[in-house]
């Protein structure tokens, strides 16, 4: 999962370890595997002059990434390929993952579900008997976005975790564990939570974050839309 240390990488080189029907298993990719609330990644495979368009990705049970493509006539195991994401969609999604993070540096309660879009995305708060407020939120979102913070990844070990409980946000899906560890996800002093999906490396290639509008999902859960400029 070359993404994980660089999520900027438009092109790669890798080859075909596993082949089921449109199903392709690489021995390394940039490819995002649906995950997280943040969909997979499209793309083209070139394979001896062949285009083969990449309509999705997506993890198997065992984390394995699988690019499902349009069509893939006499592919073979072992056989190279270069690989190249729609980096559009893909930047896009970036900016709103990043942008997601920075909404939940400004509420303070558990995430119960969220879903990354290229038009808007969301994230559902559980408040328990609190109130919030759109004008208050967006205010203090303006605030956060008037300055540039770093975005970078710190490792910690499953125990080290464990000690400290209150870094995971999401109530409902457990922190991706690569290779035995959890990857953090730090923006500059605003939030830290375990994450394995792609962001950018500054606030300010996030640009505006907009509150679309404020949802009730339950007695308890509040739905938080955004949008980009």
């Amino acid at each position: 999962m070359l993404y994980i240390e660089d999520s900027y990488l438009k092109q790669f080189n890798g080859n075909i370890i596993n082949i089921n029907e449109n199903k392709i298993i690489l021995n390394n990719t940039i490819f995002f595997g649906k995950s997280g609330g943040q969909p997979g990644d499209t793309g083209t495979f070139y394979i001896n002059g062949k285009k083969i368009n990449i309509i999705d990705t997506i993890k198997d049970s065992e984390n394995n990434i699988i690019h499902v493509s349009e069509n893939n006539s006499e592919l073979k195991v072992g056989q190279e390929v270069k690989g190249e994401i729609d980096w559009e969609k893909r930047y896009k999604h970036m900016r709103m993952h990043s942008a997601l993070h920075v909404l939940c540096s400004v509420i303070p309660y558990g995430v119960t579900g969220g879903q990354i879009g290229l038009e808007k995305s969301r994230l559902d708060f559980d408040i328990k008997d609190n109130q919030i407020n759109k004008d208050e939120i967006q205010n203090n979102l303006n605030i956060l976005m008037k300055k540039e913070h770093i975005i970078d990844y710190k490792w910690i070990t499953l125990e080290e975790l464990d000690k400290q409980p209150e870094l995971v946000r999401t109530m409902s899906v457990k922190p991706p564990r690569i290779s035995g560890k959890i990857r953090l996800v730090k923006i500059g002093n605003l939030d830290l939570q375990p994450c394995g999906g792609t962001h950018v490396r500054n606030t300010n290639e996030i640009g505006n974050i907009f509150i679309q509008k404020i949802e009730n999902k339950g007695k308890k859960n509040r739905r938080i839309n955004i949008i980009l400029n």
